[in-house]
């Protein structure tokens, strides 16, 4: 029988590119380690694992180069920046970073790579998520409503700001009529968040189970078993429920709601009510500034939309980067969305202006 003949040398091109993933896989592994050396217990075991995964990566390429592996490659850019995250920070926007780059995996159509590095890197994709998620959770609350207060402060006060000034109106009645909206906007923002989520926690609370249902347990009906009920009553399967009450009476321990607990998503109410005063203040004295600084009439108007737009492009992109979607998508709607309404609000204003005069 003839020997099977020898696997082709690698082009060029293919060495280049397996150096690059070669590259990559390292850089995420220490990624995924630096993470790691931040968190603990069961957080800490997973990225662990992720980190041990891209070795697995490493080997495939290591195997492939043999020879032609050559002097360590730099990663890519986004793989650089997430690691410099990752080592100052360890956030939920780094984790939300590695969510993506796992979802940009050009493993699925690249014949050099085996399906199961492929279907590792979907289901890493899928794994960050879950932990990016646990984080999200626990500074959602706070989050929200700083992001909410400064897009509100920019948008709300740029356009009051741009309409007032639209129809003319001397440049201190534009400052106080700037610092007016966003003193009254701040309170406003403030109370109704505070309002907000003092609301959801009480409601929250109230469909926590009872401080002293434990006690009742020991003195249980077996044969009756109502605590199934209390499982029906969550949402569960009468079979599902029967099966978590006789567990439930084996151990002799009430167990929480099948949901996760949703306070500290929830967040807390005055953290909430500070974050969306202070946010909205800051926002909203961006396209005043200008006018208190003594410019006035389209120099005004210029230098405020440049600093407005720059801050809603920050604020969208971070907003971007935190739900795991495309940061510039999201910074781009943020700036179409603001300069929308101030356009149409300078307009109107300009129509009052031409009337009055």
């Amino acid at each position: 029988m003839a020997a099977p003949e020898p696997a082709p040398a690698p082009t060029p091109a293919q060495i280049r590119r397996w150096r690059r993933y070669l590259a990559n896989e390292r850089a995420e592994a220490a990624v995924y380690r630096d993470l790691a050396s931040r968190r603990t217990g069961e957080e800490r075991d997973i990225l662990l694992a992720l980190a041990e995964a891209e070795g697995r990566h490493e080997a495939h390429w290591l195997a492939l180069l043999g020879d032609d592996v050559g002097e360590p490659l730099r990663d890519e850019v986004r793989t650089r920046i997430l690691g410099w995250l990752a080592r100052r920070f360890g956030s939920v926007f780094v984790l939300a970073l590695a969510q993506r780059a796992e979802a940009r995996s050009p493993y699925e159509s690249d014949g050099d790579a085996t399906r199961s590095m492929a279907a590792d890197e979907r289901i890493h994709e899928e794994v960050v998520r879950g932990l990016a998620a646990r984080g999200r959770a626990r500074v959602s609350g706070t989050f929200r409503a700083a992001v909410f207060g400064a897009n509100d402060g920019l948008v709300s006060n740029f356009a009051l700001v741009l309409g007032i000034a639209a129809t003319g109106a001397s440049n201190e009645f534009v400052i106080v009529a700037g610092l007016a909206g966003l003193l009254a906007g701040a309170l406003s923002m403030a109370a109704g968040e505070y309002v907000s989520v003092s609301s959801q926690r009480e409601l929250l609370e109230s469909s926590s189970p009872g401080p002293n249902r434990g006690g009742a347990i020991t003195n249980l009906d077996v044969d009756a078993n109502e605590l199934a009920l209390v499982y029906r009553a969550r949402g569960m399967s009468e079979s599902d429920a029967a099966d978590r009450a006789a567990a439930v009476l084996r151990d002799h321990r009430l167990d929480s709601s099948p949901e996760t607990d949703q306070h500290e998503e929830v967040g807390s109410a005055r953290g909430a009510a500070m974050s969306s005063f202070v946010f909205f203040a800051v926002g909203a004295a961006m396209p005043v500034l200008p006018h208190i600084f003594g410019a006035t009439g389209i120099v005004a108007v210029v230098i405020a939309s440049v600093l407005v737009g720059v801050i809603l492009l920050m604020t969208g992109a971070i907003v971007g980067l935190f739900s795991g979607a495309s940061p510039t998508k999201r910074a781009l709607r943020q700036l179409a969305i603001g300069f929308g309404a101030a356009a149409v609000t300078y307009a109107l204003g300009s129509v009052v202006g031409i009337w009055l005069g």
